[in-house]
């Protein structure tokens, strides 16, 4: 997941290497090489910084540990922020076309069966052609209920038909497929408090959570989604589809430390298994795997 950070971190650690400002300097290229921000880049150096001056150590081999217990101390999702596999949830999923967001409802409709939930989509992303299908077929292949109209429908009707479903059926978890344009920050807005005040009437007791869908492989142009995605409705967290091999994985760091977003979710593949939860931990020694 993050080999092209291991690769090159590789050279700069070196356990007789003083950590000088020409060694901060090239951590920092190697950083925005990765796709980490230049914002997180400098909140993480100048942290790093300060705790080795504190703690009196000026060898690389040292600052490693330091920059890996301050990357794992951020990057960490607690359990906590997983409470909605476990309530009767509506999860709306947002983000924008060619992401992969039906793509990873699909697969997070297969994780929550596999728990033994009960899920039902709902297909408001009514203005994406093949949108609604493709969301249909995914339906089919988890073996879920996929509540949709026809393309063109107001994405709020279709939230209201699939709360009467999901209250009917006694189901856990409701999954909206949602806002998948951000050309008018206005109307994109409307649009979610619509949804959303249609939710507060129907399902207020229910557990909420938002969701982004990221490209994984797209670096900075991904974070401008999420900060306009935050600017717009509540997240409560990202899902980073496509963090294979093409992906250079700093992406992940920024999301947290600039925007303070947590990653729960990776897509790591094709297949209707390759959602998992965000393993913080793995994340940090792949990228110190050299």
């Amino acid at each position: 997941m993050a080999n092209f950070f291991s690769k090159i971190l590789n050279n700069l650690f070196q356990s007789d290497r003083v950590a000088d400002e020409e060694f901060y300097e090239e951590l920092e290229e190697a950083m925005i090489q990765s796709d980490v921000s230049y914002p997180s880049c400098m909140r993480i150096i100048d942290a790093v910084k300060r705790e080795a001056d504190r703690k009196g150590v000026n060898l690389t081999k040292d600052v490693q540990k330091i920059l890996k217990d301050y990357l794992l101390d951020t990057m960490s999702v607690d359990e906590d922020y997983y409470n909605f596999e476990k309530e009767k949830s509506i999860i709306s999923v947002i983000g924008v076309n060619g992401v992969g967001k039906t793509t990873s409802i699909g697969k997070l409709a297969y994780h929550l069966k596999k728990k033994g939930k009960k899920v039902i989509l709902a297909a408001a992303d009514t203005f994406r052609a093949g949108a609604i299908e493709q969301l249909v077929e995914w339906g089919n292949r988890v073996g879920v209920d996929c509540i949709h109209q026809k393309e063109g429908s107001d994405p709020a009707a279709v939230v209201f038909d699939a709360l009467q479903s999901f209250k009917a059926k006694n189901a856990d978890v409701l999954i909206i497929d949602t806002a998948g344009r951000l050309h008018n920050k206005k109307n994109l807005m409307e649009e979610l408090g619509k949804i959303n005040r249609i939710i507060d009437r129907e399902f207020a007791e229910g557990y909420r959570e938002t969701l982004v869908v990221l490209d994984a492989t797209t670096g900075q142009n991904a974070m401008s989604q999420a900060k306009m995605f935050k600017d717009c409705s509540q997240v409560t967290g990202v899902v980073l589809s496509k963090m294979d091999s093409t992906a250079k994985g700093g992406m992940a760091i920024s999301i947290q430390a600039e925007l303070g977003l947590p990653v729960k979710y990776v897509g790591e593949g094709e297949k209707i298994k390759d959602l998992k939860r965000f393993d913080a931990k793995k994340y940090v020694e792949d990228i110190f795997a050299f």
